[in-house]
């Protein structure tokens, strides 16, 4: 299933959720990062 990721640049890092899961957030210092936690709590879901 694919899911919508909502990305956004913070003074110091990034911060990622996606809408269609609530409570499924993630937060890192770089995209790359960010992209990563996002899929492993989107798996965790």
């Amino acid at each position: 299933m694919r899911y919508a990721i909502v990305i956004e640049k913070l003074k110091s890092n990034y911060s990622a959720y996606v809408p269609d899961l609530p409570g499924c957030v993630a937060t890192g210092a770089t995209i790359e990062e960010i992209e990563q936690q996002i899929k492993e709590a989107i798996a965790l879901s």
